[in-house]
């Protein structure tokens, strides 16, 4: 897929004022600082289509981006700075939760993860979460280039060993990416066209 053209649409927080098109969205969420405005801007051709920022929690809304006037990119808040309580729904801000559960055009979430650090605890209870409410996502692995090949490997290795400990079944379908060096960005686009392709056949909207 190449991107021809991609614009803001509208910030809010609330899933119910989120554009009313009957479009594919792909939604994108990690924890605070984990690069996904970089990746974002890498993905799009722009550089500043999400704003980037060295300040954690910088995204508070739910931001829509059209691209090739067919489908939406959501950039959605970082959940690492967010009130963590016992319960993992409230771990996450509230409309999120809501988006995630209520936005009929999602078809799925990338979650991004920082491949330099080992699982957290976060991270795999967002991904529980999702799994809960039957929300199609994949991992995005970020800031591949701060790290050699073989430690990439072996970091993914062990994620996918603690996630098989967690109870899952199998390690959900992952990228790896550098913002910096724009890999996995033509991996990405392939994978979200031929979703759009089946979306669009179905025509469910």
């Amino acid at each position: 897929m190449k991107i021809t053209s991609a614009e803001f649409i509208i910030s809010n927080a609330q899933p119910e004022k989120c554009p009313n098109e009957p479009l594919p969205e792909y939604a994108f969420i990690g924890r605070s600082n984990v690069g996904k405005s970089s990746l974002i801007n890498m993905l799009t051709n722009h550089k500043n289509l999400a704003k980037t920022s060295a300040k954690p929690g910088k995204t508070q809304l739910i931001n829509h981006f059209k691209i090739n006037q067919n489908w939406f990119l959501v950039d959605l808040p970082g959940y690492g700075y967010a009130k963590v309580s016992k319960k993992t729904k409230a771990t996450f801000q509230k409309f999120i939760t809501d988006y995630f559960e209520k936005r009929q055009q999602l078809v799925c979430a990338f979650v991004l993860i920082d491949i330099r650090h080992e699982a957290q605890k976060i991270d795999l209870e967002f991904m529980e979460y999702l799994a809960e409410y039957e929300i199609p996502f994949l991992i995005i692995f970020t800031k591949a280039d701060k790290i050699g090949r073989s430690k990439i490997d072996s970091n993914i290795a062990a994620y996918k060993k603690q996630m098989l400990a967690n109870n899952w079944e199998e390690m959900p379908q992952h990228f790896v990416t550098s913002s910096l060096e724009n890999t996995g960005k033509e991996s990405i686009l392939e994978f979200i066209d031929q979703i759009n392709q089946d979306f669009f056949k179905s025509q469910k909207f």
